[in-house]
């Protein structure tokens, strides 16, 4: 497994794939070994623990509302995603996280997530807008730190999902 490390950033190979489910409230049911690995839990310690034990703090919460918005009626979504270690390292993922369905009942059962090494393309110009995403929450709550990353896109003229995917 190729993991690295960069001062307090973990990097892992870009051919890899870190992959995780959780139940309805985002509780881990299954973590892939890599997911294991850089995260610096152990099994037993994810299994059953909330998946934003990984939560860091440089982390808008508003991209969280997001995404838990939209998986939550059955859409997909892609998210830059700084995670935190269980030592105080990071690492930085482009996530993909859909609805897992019952396929008797076609009700969603959980969630299921793949995550990527991100491009430094993309951290680069996500991580300067997540600062004032959080600057703006610490003054105006969740609706300021939308209304930033409304405007943000307002002015490059795409959606969130065309701003997420253009840097992978």
């Amino acid at each position: 497994m190729s993991i690295t490390q960069i001062n307090n950033e973990l990097r892992f190979d870009e051919n890899l794939f870190i992959v995780s489910k959780t139940d309805l409230k985002g509780n881990i049911t299954y973590a892939n070994d890599l997911f294991i690995a850089i995260s610096g839990y152990t099994e037993k310690e994810l299994i059953g623990a909330p998946h934003n034990i990984l939560r860091h703090q440089d982390m808008p919460k508003v991209v969280f509302k997001l995404l838990w918005d939209k998986i939550q009626t059955g859409e997909e979504i892609f998210a830059y995603v700084k995670n935190r270690t269980k030592d105080g390292k990071y690492y930085w993922v482009h996530a993909y996280i859909t609805p897992i369905y019952n396929n008797k009942s076609n009700k969603i059962i959980g969630y299921h997530s793949v995550r990527r090494s991100p491009s430094s393309e993309g951290i680069a110009i996500v991580e300067p807008i997540y600062k004032k995403m959080i600057e703006a929450e610490k003054n105006g709550g969740i609706q300021a730190s939308m209304a930033i990353l409304t405007n943000t896109l307002s002015q490059l003229k795409v959606s969130y999902d065309e701003f997420i995917l253009a840097y992978e």
